[in-house]
């Protein structure tokens, strides 16, 4: 796994979670705003980002490239919306957002460098691809500097018979 030495995300404390739009990612969040509020202290919602992962900016248009600076107001903007929908509009505590233009593992540690704790789904919006590079939550516990909570989601238990 490559690291980025040069890649601060100003993160300083608080807790750091990930998220990436997916379910398990929601979940992390849920945990993470919880968390946050416990040791009150800003949660850092963090989403690594590249051209193939960002949304459209308002400003592509055919024979327009968007610069790099409209991506990440872009994925902002859609982090932003992700995290009201799932925090809604008083979470509790102070939250911030990271759109960082980097891949997701290398991201997050180097949040955990200067963080109190790293939340993180078990599985994200990797895919295939995710299998064969290995997964971001495996290399997060494994490199973190601070500790890391991984969030799994509940099997679906049977419903009892009659």
């Amino acid at each position: 796994m490559a690291e980025d030495p040069d890649l601060d995300l100003g993160i300083v404390g608080g807790v750091v979670v990930a998220h990436d739009g997916s379910q398990d990612a929601r979940l992390a969040l849920q945990w993470a705003v919880d968390e946050a509020r416990l040791r009150r202290c800003t949660l850092h919602i963090v989403r690594a980002w590249s051209i193939q992962s960002a949304p459209r900016p308002a400003s592509w248009r055919p024979g327009y490239a968007p610069s790099l600076k409209e991506y990440e107001e872009a994925v902002r903007a859609d982090l932003l919306n992700d995290v009201r929908e799932v925090l809604g509009a008083e979470p509790g505590c102070e939250v911030t957002v990271h759109p960082v233009h980097a891949a997701a593992a290398p991201a997050l540690i180097a949040a955990s460098k200067r963080a109190d704790l790293v939340v993180i789904g078990s599985r994200g919006l990797g895919g295939f691809r995710g299998l064969l590079l290995g997964s971001v939550s495996e290399q997060v516990v494994r490199h973190a500097e601070c500790p890391v909570v991984v969030i799994r989601r509940r099997p679906e238990r049977p419903k009892p018979t009659k």
